[in-house]
């Protein structure tokens, strides 16, 4: 699964430099392995923003991009996208990505879902089918897990002590809207999988094997 998010980053257009950080020394053979560049980090880190601000200390950037482990469909475009939506202006410090959600997916706790307001910021990430939606269609959309970064943003967030909307609902980036931070959420080029179940597992692997077929 791995190999495939280094896959996506290494095609990306606007990384210069893809390192997996991870603090198994098995992943860590097994992207060496591949030829990737593998950084082993504290296992003590208790977020994926806390283990990118720790092997960020060892690659000096201007932008960092959080691309999880656990998204092995993530498309290059995807990553590219994310960049842009920094960049597009010197006020902007995090940046993520969003696709319109499925029916399917609406109800489902494993799906994260984010309101976004007109400007393109985020104003709340949830598990639930928040804003609940009485005869419009649902106002909120499917978040995908990745994360570009100024680089003295993610020192910060990874300061941010754990927040209350966090704790209930399991979601790192809550912290940073309860701290103040600016979330901006771009249009991703397509969806994405989360594995987070066994269900989603078996779904990266039916997708995958059709794609080995057609090619």
């Amino acid at each position: 699964m791995i190999l495939h998010v280094l896959e996506a980053g290494r095609a990306a257009r606007r990384l210069s430099r893809v390192a997996v950080a991870t603090d198994d020394e098995r992943i860590a053979a097994v992207v060496r392995g591949a030829g990737g560049e593998a950084i082993l980090t504290s296992p003590d880190a208790a977020s994926g923003t806390d283990r990118l601000a720790e092997a960020a200390r060892s690659i000096p950037a201007d932008v960092y991009v959080n691309i999880q482990g656990d998204e092995p469909l993530m498309s290059p475009e995807n990553i590219d996208r994310a960049v842009e939506a920094l960049l597009v202006s010197s006020r902007r410090k995090i940046a993520t990505l969003a696709i319109p959600i499925r029916a399917a997916e609406a109800d489902d706790p494993n799906v994260v879902k984010v309101a976004v307001a007109r400007d393109g910021r985020a104003l709340y990430f949830s598990r639930a089918p928040i804003p609940f939606a009485r005869a419009e269609a649902p106002a909120f959309a499917k978040h995908l897990g990745l994360y570009a970064y100024r680089a003295e943003t993610v020192a910060q967030l990874a300061a941010l002590p754990p927040s209350p909307l966090e704790r209930m609902e399991s979601l790192e980036q809550l912290r940073w809207l309860e701290s103040g931070y600016e979330v901006w959420v771009a249009r991703a080029a397509s969806d994405s999988i989360g594995v987070d179940t066994p269900e989603d597992l078996a779904k990266v692997e039916e997708f995958l094997a059709k794609k080995e077929a057609v090619s």
